[in-house]
């Protein structure tokens, strides 16, 4: 079998001869991997379970042979109903993410002529479709994210790297796919590297990807000359003003405490999460306030409201702690009830609808706040999840 796609007539009669081996004994390490997609693959085969190319994808998790940077895994893809017409292999940090749907990953790409593979830090692309649809809106939703992380990291690009894989192929996910890319490097097949060099390439992308899942987490919508761009506009209705004008997060940049003597460096989780989650309201159609609103974290009202509106969203930001929500939870329920007596009932002003805000998933707390009529949300793989309460105000996704 060569390095690169044969024609399809002997690549077909090669599946079949695999087909009828298995098992075969798979070619070692990644660049061993990549060429056995490259020579197996067939979009035209469909997604059978006896497809030999899909077989070879399906078998990239149980791989151990694939020397992996640590704490990542990686998975084959082929497509499901139909097969993909550019077949890939996604690589995960459990860390930041661990599916592909949304979120960031690393992923090598083939090109629909399975002349190349592309190694590129990758945006999930199927979480935007209810919102976006699957054209031109957005891609370039994904390349104006992708421009601003590349911004954000400021980092000096080696030779080789470049913005975008081309994929060549005119369907969308393809060329979604290319749009998603923050940083990519392709290898042409008759010229793959050997194993040290791909593996060197993929620990540099790996850090890559933890630096840019840090600059995702608090980063600024903003595109380069200063205006404030909101992505996506709320349905139904236009934004007349700034939504984002009196939404003035705390500095989420590391910090240098002195304390008895000595520094200690110490990152602001709490500021990075109001203001994540504040560039996340407004996409669901909210206004966020933090200006002169201490000592309440965050203040939301729907933005198709009037100037003055008699609905408003009380948050309440905490960050988990050891993986343990306890001490979390016992001080959003304190706080939100403690705000909701003083500054509005005992203001004789209408109550507000209170959500607690979390960096990651309270498990069994989240029944009991909502059990106190308090709503919950936390980050979850890229997005933001939550209990009933919060998705009926459209609060998740």
């Amino acid at each position: 079998m060569s390095d690169v796609r044969e024609p399809t007539s002997s690549r077909v009669i090669d599946a079949h001869r695999l087909q009828s081996a298995l098992p075969y004994p798979p070619r070692m390490g990644m660049s061993g991997l990549l060429r056995e997609i490259a020579g197996t693959y067939n979009a035209d085969a469909g997604t059978k379970r006896d497809v030999v190319g899909q077989i070879v994808l399906r078998g990239v998790a149980g791989r151990a042979d694939l020397a992996l940077p640590p704490s990542l895994f990686a998975k084959g893809y082929g497509g499901q109903a139909s097969a993909a017409a550019t077949p890939w292999i996604g690589v995960f940090d459990p860390a930041i993410n661990s599916k592909p749907g949304k979120g960031l990953y690393l992923a090598y790409i083939f090109s629909a002529d399975l002349k190349t593979v592309s190694l590129t830090l990758q945006q999930g692309i199927t979480h935007l479709e209810d919102r976006l649809g699957r054209g031109q809106a957005r891609q370039d939703h994904l390349r104006r994210q992708a421009e601003r992380l590349r911004r954000a990291l400021a980092r000096q690009r080696p030779a080789g790297w470049i913005d975008e894989p081309a994929l060549r192929h005119h369907a969308d996910r393809p060329r979604a796919y290319e749009a998603a890319s923050v940083i990519a490097r392709s290898y042409e097949l008759v010229e793959l590297p050997d194993d040290g060099v791909l593996g060197g390439d993929l620990e540099y992308a790996a850090e890559l990807l933890k630096q840019t899942a840090i600059a995702q987490e608090a980063w600024y919508f903003s595109d380069g000359d200063g205006a404030l761009e909101v992505n996506f506009a709320p349905d139904g209705h236009g934004v007349h003003e700034d939504p984002l004008a009196g939404f003035h997060p705390k500095d989420s940049s590391d910090y240098v405490a002195n304390i008895a003597a000595r520094q200690q460096v110490k990152k602001r989780h709490h500021e990075a999460l109001i203001d994540s989650f504040g560039h996340h309201a407004v996409a669901r159609g909210y206004t966020p306030t933090t200006h002169l609103m201490h000592p309440k974290d965050l203040v939301l009202h729907r933005t198709s409201e009037e100037r003055t509106p008699t609905d408003e969203w009380l948050v309440e930001a905490k960050v988990v702690r050891s993986n343990n929500p306890t001490e979390a939870v016992r001080q959003v329920v304190g706080q939100l009830f403690e705000y909701s007596h003083f500054l509005y009932r005992e203001r004789e002003r209408k109550e507000p609808h209170l959500i607690g805000l979390f960096t990651q998933d309270i498990g069994v707390y989240s029944g009991y706040l909502e059990s106190k009529g308090i709503a919950s949300v936390w980050r979850s793989d890229g997005g933001w999840d939550g209990s009933p309460l919060a998705a009926r105000w459209d609060m998740t996704g």
